[in-house]
């Protein structure tokens, strides 16, 4: 039987867009002998695991998607969805639905360059977090990467943790900057090994605090866009210690990643 518990399922088309786009510059995706990649728990909905595909291939275009979701009936209406797309044209080889969960059921002797499971942890207990993640991290090959995480109904707020075998790696942001009040927004978004965390006391609580008062420093910066503040800001946070990634082309799409040993919860051990 499939692990877990059928979640609401709902989605949108480009709610995980965000995430979409980090994804694509995971170094395995190019190296991989065998691009396949796992989209579990994707929802009533097949559109964000062929979205999700469709913008791997930008990088691999030889990538192959299996979709797991613990809900029979959602496997089959996402077969349909792809076969009618493909009548339309809608180029959808290479994709493929099965019944499956945290175990994620690969085919003998597969693993997977990239497991995304957005949405899904969150409506569960904080405590079986490590668990889900374990099983997951399991089916990736030696270089793979599960991106586990959420996001708003419609993609403007999005937060997620990379984790490997040897666990997790960072904890990234991404928030639409147009209209954005403060960054602390992506607190209610934070994946379920954190959202209860940010709290006095625990690192992620400090991170979203200087965030914010990063982001309120930059205000005058405003008045020539919201991107130009948002670098200034990712910049202060790197320059006051925090273990920023990657760089500006990333932090003008409205990105930061830290490390994860950087807003880690008290107490977390991966082994």
């Amino acid at each position: 039987m499939p692990i877990g518990a059928i979640t609401r399922g709902t989605t949108n088309p480009n709610r995980l867009r965000r995430v979409d786009r980090w994804a694509q510059t995971w170094p395995a995706l190019r190296t991989t002998e065998n691009p396949l990649v796992v989209d579990l728990g994707y929802g009533a909905k097949a559109v964000t695991p062929v979205e999700f595909i469709e913008r791997i291939r930008k990088v691999r275009p030889d990538a192959r998607l299996i979709g797991f979701e613990i809900d029979p009936d959602r496997v089959s209406s996402a077969r349909a969805e792809l076969a009618s797309w493909a009548k339309a044209g809608r180029p959808v080889t290479g994709v493929a639905f099965e019944l499956g969960g945290f175990e994620t059921p690969l085919p003998t002797g597969k693993k997977a360059a990239m497991i995304r499971a957005f949405n899904v942890l969150r409506q569960y207990d904080e405590a079986d977090v490590l668990e889900a993640w374990r099983r997951m991290v399991s089916a990736l090959s030696d270089d793979g990467v599960l991106i586990e995480g959420t996001c708003d109904e419609i993609g403007r707020v999005s937060a997620w943790v990379a984790v490997t075998h040897d666990g997790p790696q960072s904890l990234s942001l991404s928030l639409k900057l147009d209209a954005l009040e403060e960054p602390s927004i992506a607190a209610e978004r934070l994946p379920k090994v954190l959202i209860h965390r940010n709290v006095e006391g625990e690192s992620v609580h400090r991170f979203m605090t200087e965030l914010d008062r990063a982001w309120k420093t930059h205000a005058p910066l405003g008045s020539f866009g919201a991107s130009q503040r948002w670098v200034a800001t990712v910049e202060t946070m790197k320059s006051n210690g925090w273990p920023v990634q990657a760089g500006r082309t990333r932090w003008r799409l409205g990105e930061i990643t830290v490390d994860w040993s950087a807003v880690a919860p008290n107490g977390f051990r991966w082994h």
